[in-house]
């Protein structure tokens, strides 16, 4: 898939994105101030921030960040999301492209985003603007496939009627990785979060989901059917939950 094809995409999904995907755990800023030495003196450029979710977290921190986010209907939305914090920059741009002024950054961030990256041209842009040792954090949360029966039913429905459901959740991110540390070495750490819902917030948060096919595909009807029999079954006073493993790659780029 091409980047601009990618950047699109979401387009029509800004409202479920922002009211129900999930937020990312408070303990990743503590990884970066242990990690990389992370103080609200250091200066951040979150990569395709989106709805904000994640740099909410590096703001709530004292942190500045330049938030760059190439889809003007998801930037749009996050500007508004972030519009108590002064120190808060949204920037029109993108991984290969930032615009953000030569080795201006102490950290590089992206959250769910960096499996979308022409990833070659991404780390190039990276280095130029990160500071000389300057750190990138790539951060997923990966939802858990197994632990209930409404786990492994959710799975099915997503591998048998998203549009490219595999290739996105099982190839994305290990590539990635690979691509944007290159040589250069890095960690990894995992911390666990959840979301519980009701029937329509589990609704949106699947039609939040790239591959998750909208109003007109074939496959939409089916889809939400689906989803409603899996609810139904395995509810609990009229929620289900699912569970994530936040994923957190941090390193230096040599």
């Amino acid at each position: 898939m091409s980047v601009n094809n990618s950047t699109q995409r979401f387009s029509s999904r800004v409202e479920n994105y922002l009211r129900y995907r999930p937020g990312y755990p408070r303990e990743i800023v503590d990884l970066l101030q242990q990690q990389c030495r992370l103080t609200p003196d250091s200066t951040i450029a979150d990569i395709a921030f989106g709805t904000g979710l994640f740099t909410r977290l590096l703001l709530d921190h004292g942190n500045r960040v330049f938030g760059v986010e190439p889809n003007e209907n998801m930037r749009r939305a996050g500007e508004e999301f972030l519009r108590a914090y002064p120190r808060f920059t949204s920037v029109a741009g993108r991984a290969e492209a930032t615009t953000v002024p030569d080795h201006s950054v102490d950290l590089v961030t992206a959250a769910q985003a960096a499996h979308w990256f022409d990833c070659e041209r991404a780390r190039s842009e990276f280095q130029r603007i990160l500071k000389p040792a300057g750190w990138l954090a790539l951060i997923w949360n990966e939802r858990r496939l197994e632990g209930n029966g409404f786990a492994r039913e959710y799975e099915d429905l997503a591998v048998r009627y998203g549009t490219d459901y595999l290739e996105v959740r099982h190839q994305g991110a290990k590539r990635a990785v690979e691509k944007l540390f290159a040589s250069s070495a890095y960690q990894v750490s995992e911390f666990g979060t959840r979301q519980n819902f009701d029937y329509p917030g589990l609704e949106g948060r699947l039609l939040s989901s790239s591959y998750a096919p909208l109003a007109g595909d074939p496959n939409h009807g089916p889809m939400l059917a689906g989803l409603r029999r899996a609810f139904d079954a395995h509810q609990i006073h009229g929620q289900v939950t699912l569970e994530y493993d936040t994923r957190v790659f941090l390193g230096r780029l040599g």
